[in-house]
């Protein structure tokens, strides 16, 4: 997004304003003007127009006039009167167009203009380039010396004067501050004359610069030199959600672009109701409007017992609201019935369930209980564990107290047979052994 002077060559550096390595003008896309005028033909007695538009650092532009006609072009270098010594900036228009610009900002009278000294020497952009140098530690330290002091105030960007001889400190505030013991430390710090500007939020982000959320670069930095109010109602009519993190622009204020489609969006209002809940009566039942899509002119109707939105042209909306009005209702919102219309005209439905009662199958449950305990009791009466027969009591009769069953069948044949006998005084018995 670079200008048209700024073509690369073979080794990457920039073309046309020769500065190898940044833009001439001072940022590319900086409130930049193309002179379409400038590849054509004027008479030979026509009278080029004296007056050429300056830019400094950032967004500001003034004009200067041109009274010893010095040839110059676009991105030419050039010193200006200033109000305390010279100033150093870049042509960004010249001829006829300056004329249309002059208008565009309400300046008629060009006697009261500065003028224009000469082009640049390597003198005076050396010493430029040296004044440049310096604004990033001289913010950082007025910062500082603004911040011990308590000041409400934001120091948000700072410029040098071309031969040094003066420095604008741009600021934004809330309310009104009281910086006259402020200028006396800078006067101290810097040696220089000092003069502070307050600016708008919005014309901090322009000259500052920045990227949008749409992805390109700001506005107000590229183009936008008028900043029109922009209020909650200009997001209101164009029925956007009020969400400020998206509604608001990098200055921290309402973005500028809504004010871009607003007229079309009031345009297209005054065909919609005036209501803010429209309730249109069919034989289906009562549709209150939901929705609404400016731009497609449509608006979604629901009914109470449903939850599915309808969607209705406008015509069709303003036809049922004349026919209300009429005392009639249509049978349905749309010409084909959808399935919330069909279901409010069928009416609900007999519960087949309805008559009986929830504890109907308690009983069967109960009983179903019932019988497996029972036959859970038969199946221990008739045989032992694992389906053998009743368990026996050995050692009785022979004064034996311990009782040791044994299951039947195959079981005693899978037992393992390293597996030894650890009744008591065994071989292998863990008992104590008595003295003899």
């Amino acid at each position: 997004m670079g200008c048209g002077s700024c073509g690369s060559t073979a080794n990457g550096k920039p073309n046309g304003c020769g500065s190898n390595g940044s833009c001439g003008t001072g940022g590319c896309n900086i409130l930049n003007s193309y002179d379409w005028l400038k590849d054509m033909s004027l008479p030979s007695d026509f009278e080029v127009f004296d007056v050429v538009e300056v830019q400094f650092k950032g967004s500001r532009k003034e004009f200067f006039r041109n009274v010893d006609g010095i040839d110059l072009y676009t991105g030419d270098c050039v010193v200006v009167e200033s109000d305390i010594g010279h100033d150093v900036g870049h042509v960004a228009l010249s001829g006829e167009l300056v004329r249309l610009q002059m208008k565009k900002r309400g300046l008629e009278n060009v006697d009261n203009l500065r003028k224009i000294y000469r082009v640049a020497s390597e003198k005076d952009i050396s010493t430029y380039q040296e004044m440049k140098e310096k604004e990033a530690r001289s913010l950082e330290l007025a910062r500082t010396i603004a911040m011990r002091m308590g000041l409400e105030m934001k120091l948000s960007d700072i410029e040098f004067q071309g031969d040094g001889r003066k420095v604008i400190f741009f600021y934004t505030a809330e309310s009104r501050v009281d910086f006259r013991e402020l200028i006396k430390r800078y006067a101290s710090e810097f040696r220089t004359r000092i003069e502070m500007r307050q600016v708008s939020y919005r014309e901090e982000a322009s000259r500052l610069g920045g990227i949008g959320s749409c992805g390109r670069e700001l506005c107000c930095s590229t183009w936008l030199t008028d900043y029109r109010v922009v209020t909650i109602g200009t997001a209101k009519s164009q029925n956007l959600s009020i969400n400020m993190l998206k509604l608001s622009g990098q200055c921290g204020r309402l973005k500028c672009c809504l004010n871009y489609e607003l007229d079309t969006y009031v345009e297209a209002l005054k065909d919609f109701p005036r209501q803010d809940m429209v309730v249109l009566e069919t034989e289906a039942g009562n549709a209150r409007s939901t929705k609404i899509d400016i731009l497609k002119r449509t608006m979604w109707f629901a009914y109470p017992k449903s939850s599915e939105w309808i969607p209705v042209g406008l015509d069709r909306v303003n036809e049922i609201m004349e026919m209300n009005n009429q005392g009639n209702k249509p049978e349905t919102l749309v010409d084909r019935a959808l399935g919330a219309e069909l279901m409010n005209q069928v009416g609900p439905q007999d519960d087949l369930v309805a008559d009986q009662e929830l504890t109907r199958l308690d009983e069967k449950d109960r009983q179903r209980k019932e019988r497996n305990k029972r036959r859970k009791k038969g199946k221990g009466k008739k045989g032992g564990p694992f389906g053998g027969p009743p368990q026996q009591n050995k050692g009785q009769g022979q004064g034996g107290n311990r009782q040791q069953t044994k299951p039947s069948g195959n079981y005693s044949k899978n037992k393992p047979k390293n597996k030894t006998n650890r009744r008591k005084g065994g071989p292998n018995s863990n008992a104590p052994k008595k003295d003899a």
